[in-house]
């Protein structure tokens, strides 16, 4: 079939006819808080100077990065739910695969930052910023927002080659996994795997280093009630985000890989969504409420808005 000119059918929604409005009105309710609460703790760590701290601009980056990768599953998932017809052309598939999947490796990549960040705080306070200069930060930054882009570009690339024989994704939204087991001829998806198999395990290595990280700041505090304060107060949330990322996106990911079809459709895109609802939605309160210095400043914030 030719690709360019092809529609996809995503046949996620299929058992939902009798209660599409209840969901519409709920994702609608959980969009707009992931907009609000990220948009908030965004323009609170950019119009106070008090927090252009590394620790804060990574914090902002990464709820900039939660609304850009909402911003490729929303949309569309709002749309069809008020739509008979759940299509999506063949480019604008691949396009929301990269930003989805873009975005969520890039929140591991700033994860990753985050942990270096608080491991050269505690352990090496002394040249915490000489090491964590404003140059570095920067670098640091751009690699953890564009790395992801080209990967996942590269992925998509990749699979935009490939003939399908096929236009029907069982999922609410595209997967280039899926994308890629529609080929018609599965010999020519031998680079596509591994590439992808190559891409796993970059980020697998993310995560190695993250735990490794926090097992050496954990070993480092508890001999010092100091260290063992600031670890409570900065480094509890970024865990708590790690662990909350980890558990949505192994769960989809290794679902599609090995997972049983005979499971419900709505199960099936509980899992195929977790990731897109709860880290977007938790992080920023996570931060918010334990971060005291951005709990501060949040309340003056709207104080402020709300006179």
């Amino acid at each position: 079939m030719d690709n360019v000119s092809s529609m996809f059918f995503l046949s996620g929604l299929s058992e939902t006819k009798n209660y599409r409005l209840t969901i519409f009105f709920l994702t609608l309710l959980c969009y707009c808080m992931i907009l609000v609460v990220n948009s908030i703790l965004i323009v609170t760590i950019i119009i106070d100077k008090n927090l252009h701290e590394p620790m804060y601009i990574l914090l902002c980056t990464f709820c900039i990065n939660g609304l850009y990768g909402s911003s490729g599953f929303y949309p569309k998932f709002l749309w069809d739910l008020l739509s008979p017809v759940h299509v999506i052309s063949y480019s604008g598939c691949l396009i929301q695969a990269l930003v989805i999947y873009s975005s969520a490796c890039s929140d591991l990549s700033i994860l990753a930052v985050m942990a270096y960040d608080r491991y050269l705080a505690i352990c090496r306070p002394l040249q915490y910023h000489s090491l964590m200069s404003k140059q570095r930060l920067v670098k640091l930054v751009c690699f953890s927002v564009i790395t992801p882009f080209c990967i996942i570009s590269t992925n998509i690339f990749l699979t935009s080659r490939l003939k399908l024989c096929s236009h029907s994704i069982a999922r609410l939204f595209c997967v280039n996994w899926i994308i890629v087991s529609l080929a018609c001829y599965p010999a020519e998806t031998t680079l596509n795997n591994i590439v992808a198999y190559m891409t796993i395990i970059f980020y697998v290595l993310h995560g190695v280093f993250i735990v490794w990280s926090y097992m050496y700041l954990i070993k480092t505090c508890v001999n010092s009630a100091e260290n063992r304060a600031k670890f409570m107060q900065t480094c509890v949330p970024h865990v708590t985000s790690l662990l909350t990322f980890l558990v949505t996106i192994l769960s989809d990911n290794m679902y599609i890989r090995y997972g049983s079809k005979d499971l419900p459709q709505s199960v099936q895109n509980y899992i195929a969504i977790e990731f897109l609802v709860i880290p977007p939605l938790m992080n920023p309160l996570i931060y918010g409420f334990k971060l005291k210095k951005i709990q501060h400043r949040v309340l003056r914030f709207l104080n402020i808005k709300i006179k």
